[in-house]
């Protein structure tokens, strides 16, 4: 199931995609959908929003070896993880700013995971029953300014520097998905998430062992090899399969 978060007679709206359709549900957001309505709109032509609102996004650095390696790292020992803030979150086909204080801005394809209940202290094992689903994001990254001040919040937390969606897909075995980023119609990143240092359970595990995740936040599970610069003008997209396509412009 594709899970949508869109504008609807200027209100925010929630539904599911039903072949070129989208069918609006009576639920607040992707946690808690409600029920199907008789209204639905033309899924191409949706005024798409983040499918969800998360209270906290939670990346993961260095989750692909070579990615690691072509920024002069070690694949890490166990996860490194920083927050974006929700404030940073982009909708698809959103314009994507660089900052004035950034002369390199960087995109990063990711795979998504969107939690769907409270979590805290998950066993690797029991990591699918505190998912809600799955979607794309581009960790966005002020390069050089991440490289200046050593840890990663200042570069990674611009607004507009969390592009999400289109959609939450529920039913998605993630442990071997083709990721491909291009720019500008050429590719950028064509990766897999079989090549993730930790997957998706040992990273529910090692989070929710240090803090409570809530209903609708976000983790950002790696990006692989490839990542570069956008300038000012630039589309990005970021194609997983069996979700979707993340497109954006850069300004």
């Amino acid at each position: 199931m594709k899970i949508y978060r869109f504008l609807d007679g200027g209100r925010v709206a929630i539904g599911v995609e039903d072949g070129e359709r989208i069918v609006r549900y009576t639920g607040r957001d992707a946690t808690a959908l409600g029920q199907a309505t008789s209204h639905a709109i033309p899924r191409l032509t949706a005024a798409l929003l983040p499918p969800v609102v998360p209270t906290k996004i939670v990346a993961v650095g260095r989750n692909y070896a070579e990615h690691a390696k072509e920024l002069g790292n070690e694949a890490p020992s166990e996860p490194i993880i920083f927050l974006k803030p929700p404030s940073a979150l982009l909708p698809p086909n959103g314009t994507i700013i660089r900052p004035p204080q950034s002369q390199r801005v960087d995109f990063e394809g990711e795979l998504a995971i969107v939690i769907g209940k409270a979590a805290r202290n998950i066993a690797a094992a029991d990591w699918r029953s505190v998912v809600l689903g799955f979607t794309c994001a581009n960790d966005v990254t002020a390069r050089d300014l991440q490289k200046k001040d050593v840890q990663f919040t200042r570069g990674k937390s611009f607004d507009t520097f969390c592009p999400l969606g289109p959609c939450i897909e529920t039913d998605l075995d993630p442990s071997a998905l083709s990721l491909c980023t291009r720019v500008n119609g050429e590719v950028k990143q064509n990766g897999n998430t079989r090549d993730m240092v930790f997957n998706c359970g040992a990273i529910i595990e090692f989070i929710t062992s240090v803090m409570t995740l809530e209903p609708g936040d976000v983790i950002l599970t790696g990006t692989p090899a490839g990542v570069g610069p956008l300038a000012a003008g630039d589309r990005v997209e970021v194609e997983i399969e069996g979700i979707g396509v993340l497109q954006n412009v850069v300004a």
